[in-house]
């Protein structure tokens, strides 16, 4: 009689994971390598887009601190001189007037001022410093913070103070507040010492003066050569529309507005495109994992001949068989799965901790990454399963 007609021959979904997992358990060497093949294209790809997403988060977390708002004004060129156009004494009381502005400040570079650490310092090692004139608004424009000592404020606008960026703290050898330092034909008291500022970096390099102070004892004509202006994140782009009339009325064509944290958008769709890259990596090391589950369950339906044949003797109807190797394939395949999302989990832990970042991987990651391994076993145990199912019982008869 037909096996495949005998209706009461039926396996139970306990019995098919047993015997699928039985498979598996009498030849654990090779289940163990076919399974590593497919959790390496897992971890990578889970590892790949947990490392890019934990950097995603340390990215914004910095932004959320400083502000994704912040807008830049700076002198334009002349398209016929080439050369830029100063931005007007006024810019920033007419920016500070515009609808939509919270805060401004602007900064004024000195040209031919520099910075020593006193007064017998040769003049041609000035040490790559910016001597900047600004105002007390700047620190909670750029929402920088002291690394020691104060601000600006906290003596008279016109008296010679100044605060040091972090790198010109270095290369001036100036430690703590109360220290002088040479602008010009002057000492200048330091009041305090900046932390880095990540959005503005020149003024890492920078010695800022008081706006009074600069135009009284370094000849600072008023002219803002870059303005900082935050407002609120959904009035960023109209108040950016607006800024260049703002800031210099007579000529906007001649004023420059940009944003600092464009660079780290870039940033962020290069990271994209380097993650998109090893993902296509990542799914051609799971592309050989795949191939790998097909050829252990070709192999092993070669070896087993006999105990299929066997099974198709005793009742087992074709649809069994093949239901037994393809569940024995699934189980292959998510074991790699599984084992290739702990794995790439364990390696984007421990990458973003090295960092200091973090950790994020993303649900849809895990979850993909198993039911792509599911799929892969499927596909690649469907034709050893159809194999398995054609054993004529008389295999048994001829098996050694």
């Amino acid at each position: 009689m037909n096996p495949d007609a005998m209706k009461g021959s039926r396996l139970r979904a306990g019995d098919l994971l047993r015997l699928g997992a039985n498979g598996l358990r009498t030849r654990p060497l090779r289940a163990v390598l076919s399974a590593a093949g497919i959790a390496i294209g897992i971890a990578a790809m889970i590892a790949v887009l947990g490392i890019s997403a934990s950097s995603r988060a340390h990215l914004d977390a910095e932004l959320d601190k400083l502000g994704t708002n912040l807008l830049t004004v700076e002198p334009g060129k002349d398209a016929d001189t080439g050369e830029a156009v100063p931005l007007p004494e006024t810019t920033v009381q007419t920016i500070a007037r515009a609808d939509g502005v919270d805060t401004v400040s602007g900064t004024g570079k000195l040209e031919d001022v520099n910075a020593y650490r006193n007064a017998r310092v040769d003049p041609r090692e000035s040490n790559a410093l910016t001597v900047l004139a600004t105002d007390p608004h700047l620190l909670k424009t750029l929402e920088a913070t002291l690394d020691r000592g104060g601000w600006l404020d906290r003596a008279p606008a016109r008296y010679p103070t100044a605060v040091l960026g972090e790198r010109s703290a270095r290369r001036l050898g100036v430690t703590g507040a109360g220290e002088r330092v040479w602008i010009g034909d002057r000492y200048f008291t330091v009041l305090g010492v900046l932390a880095p500022v990540p959005l503005a970096p020149e003024l890492d390099t920078a010695v800022l003066v008081n706006n009074a102070a600069a135009e009284r004892y370094l000849g600072y004509d008023g002219r803002p050569t870059k303005v900082y202006e935050r407002s609120a994140d959904a009035l960023v782009e109209n108040v950016r529309r607006l800024l260049p009339r703002a800031a210099n009325p007579q000529d906007p064509q001649y004023v420059t507005v940009s944003r600092p944290s464009d660079a780290l958008e870039a940033r962020q769709a290069a990271e994209a495109s380097f993650t998109g890259l090893l993902v296509g990596l990542g799914a051609v090391a799971l592309l050989v994992g795949g191939i790998g589950v097909a050829n252990t369950m070709v192999i092993a339906v070669m070896e087993r001949r006999s105990e299929i044949g066997l099974r198709r003797a005793l009742g087992a109807a074709r649809r069994h068989i093949s239901r037994q190797f393809l569940i024995e394939a699934l189980l292959l395949s998510c074991l790699g799965g599984l084992g290739g999302a702990l794995l790439g989990t364990a390696v984007t832990a421990g990458y973003a901790r090295a960092q200091g970042w973090p950790t994020e991987v993303p649900l849809a990651a895990l979850v993909g990454g198993v039911a792509a391994t599911a799929l892969i076993g499927a596909v690649a145990g469907l034709y050893p399963a159809l194999r398995a199912a054609r054993t004529p019982p008389t295999a048994a008869l001829a098996a050694p």
